[in-house]
């Protein structure tokens, strides 16, 4: 009797734990009910916000979370620092999601609004991360790089290492100094082409200032 009492609590604990996994396939959010932070805010100039289960206003050393949406105000800006040694640099109204980060390994950001700058130091282990937006993805290996609005179109433009950029089946593969356009959403990235100067300032003041 106590024999097949155990067995059966057994088989309820398998099918509770099946369950269980069923439910966080099918609610990816659940998964990430308890995912702990990826990251915090190293830089903050204005105001900025974070939303998950709920919407907190971010602050200097405030913890960044897996499957976090982050976003800044008009005439603000914020650095987040990654657990990977990463920075990614949000200019006014931009708007970035951590769709999937792992460390050691890399992970997807999804670039909503706005525009950003991404930065990882040349003397860190390399890491896969993709950033998405509407325009097109942008596959990243440590490098330094701008992704957003310039000169009435999406830009791409590489200040250190190499990215690539797909678009409408479309891959480029840009190094330093050089960028891409996209004009608008579902077209092609443009030629790879050098930046002038003063482009280049353009688009990085309007992350950083």
């Amino acid at each position: 009797m106590t024999t097949g009492a155990t067995s059966s609590g057994r088989g309820v604990g398998r099918r509770a734990a099946l369950l269980a996994l069923a439910g966080a396939a099918a609610c990816p959010g659940a998964a990430l009910a308890g995912a702990g932070p990826v990251g915090e805010v190293a830089e903050l100039e204005g105001g900025a916000f974070a939303e998950r289960n709920r919407v907190r206003r971010l602050a200097m050393r405030s913890e960044v979370l897996l499957g976090d949406t982050v976003w800044t105000e008009a005439a603000s800006r914020a650095a987040l620092a990654l657990q990977s040694g990463s920075r990614v640099y949000l200019g006014p109204e931009a708007r970035l999601t951590i769709d999937r980060f792992v460390a050691a390994a890399g992970g997807d950001l999804r670039l909503g609004a706005g525009a950003l700058v991404f930065d990882r130091a040349e003397g860190l282990p390399k890491t896969d991360i993709e950033v998405r937006s509407a325009f097109g993805l942008i596959g990243v290996r440590g490098t330094r790089f701008f992704a957003g609005p310039s000169r009435g179109v999406f830009g791409v433009f590489v200040a250190r290492g190499a990215v690539t950029v797909s678009a409408a089946g479309v891959t480029r593969r840009l190094g330093a100094g050089e960028g891409v356009d996209i004009p608008r959403r579902g077209a092609a990235p443009s030629d790879v082409k050098p930046w002038g100067k003063v482009r280049i300032d353009e688009a990085l003041a309007s992350v950083l200032g």
